[in-house]
């Protein structure tokens, strides 16, 4: 006889390995398919690691990429960390590039030195606003979050089109729709000449490390986990669990936000239906994969942001396809929700004890 039985505590060293084993176990699985493609894999593994390390342009290129995961990655971080499934941080994304661009192109008559900080903190409260709907659904109405955050998605990428097509096209564009070009000074200052990684990954970085204190060391913090262990225990212990719920929210929404802002104003310098590859959404692999803590997610979006760039180099070396990431990524995430039930679930084998009910 099968029995599944809750563990009183997951050992820390098995809380800590799962999500590096999942990443082993999904790259050696992600094997099977490569050998079906034809190539040997042995020398395609070689190739996806020098497609990332063997040279600065390719690491710059990782860096590139991880950027807008670490803003999506925190994003669904704290907020699945309250039990608030926010679905929605690529719609979040755009609306922070649309505020982006809105405010960019020079709307407001600011001295240019403030541009940037100005295009940052609009394009948060865009992302935020874009997360303050559902949750003021569910904190009022009890609406399932998970349904509204995913469906808001098609209404903004809908808005956005409306919007490329409209108010934001740039006259400039030969007919395409695209937004007018963000002002120099409003764009992020590159890290290294001649490479495109940029100093929104600073900003990245930063806000990695103050949600990280935050989480862990602030009141605000304690709140949020408590919520997210038992919502009702935090309730009657005097928490306010719809305004902690709502906070996250807002926070989640806004770090979305930022990740447009960043491939904006770090990349193009200028908006596109496209920008975003579904950043959104891999940034929840990116948290899950790094057990939803802060610190994990920039760690995790280098992995992630890694296996994409190596299976690029690794397509053109090697003649497979390019898809072979997304498969990387997608049993990651599987690895690590089969890690986190045996984590926390004890599976035992024969006949339970007598007198046990």
């Amino acid at each position: 006889m099968i029995r599944i039985e809750p563990r009183n505590a997951p050992p820390r060293l098995m809380t800590v390995g799962i999500p590096v084993l999942s990443a082993v176990v999904a790259l050696a699985l992600a094997a099977i398919p490569l050998a079906f493609a034809g190539a040997p894999i042995a020398p395609a593994y070689v190739e996806m690691f020098r497609g990332v390390f063997g040279s600065m342009f390719a690491f710059s290129e990782m860096l590139t990429r991880a950027t807008p995961l670490i803003f999506t990655g925190l994003a669904a971080a704290l907020a699945f960390r309250a039990r608030l499934w926010n679905i929605g941080a690529e719609g979040q994304l755009y609306l922070g590039a649309m505020a982006a661009v809105a405010i960019g192109t020079g709307v407001l008559d600011i001295p240019g030195i403030f541009l940037l900080p100005t295009i940052i903190i609009f394009g948060a409260a865009a992302g935020a606003a874009g997360m303050a709907v559902p949750a003021l659904l569910k904190t009022r109405f009890g609406a399932d979050e998970v349904v509204t955050t995913l469906l808001l998605n098609f209404v903004i990428l809908i808005f956005l089109q409306m919007m490329l097509e409209g108010p934001l096209k740039d006259p400039m564009g030969l007919g395409w729709p695209q937004s007018a070009p963000i002002l120099d000074q409003g764009m992020f200052p590159t890290l290294i000449t001649r490479m495109r990684v940029h100093s929104g990954l600073i900003l990245a970085l930063v806000v990695a490390a103050i949600a990280q204190f935050m989480l862990a060391r602030s009141v605000w913090g304690f709140r949020l986990r408590a919520v997210g262990e038992n919502a009702a225990a935090a309730r009657h212990a005097g928490i306010g669990v719809n305004r902690s719920l709502f906070s996250v929210a807002i926070i989640s929404g806004g770090l979305a936000g930022l990740a447009g802002v960043s491939e904006v104003a770090g990349l193009k310098g200028y908006l596109t239906a496209d920008i975003s590859p579904g950043f959104g959404y891999t940034g929840i692999v990116v948290a899950m994969l790094a057990g939803l803590s802060p610190a994990g997610v920039v760690l995790a979006a280098l992995f992630i942001a890694s296996v994409f760039v190596g299976a690029d180099s690794m397509s053109r070396a090697m003649g497979v396809s390019s898809y072979l990431a997304d498969l990387v990524v997608s049993m990651s995430l599987l690895c690590v929700l089969i890690g986190g039930f045996v984590a926390r679930y004890r599976i035992s084998f024969g006949e339970p004890a007598k007198g046990a009910s």
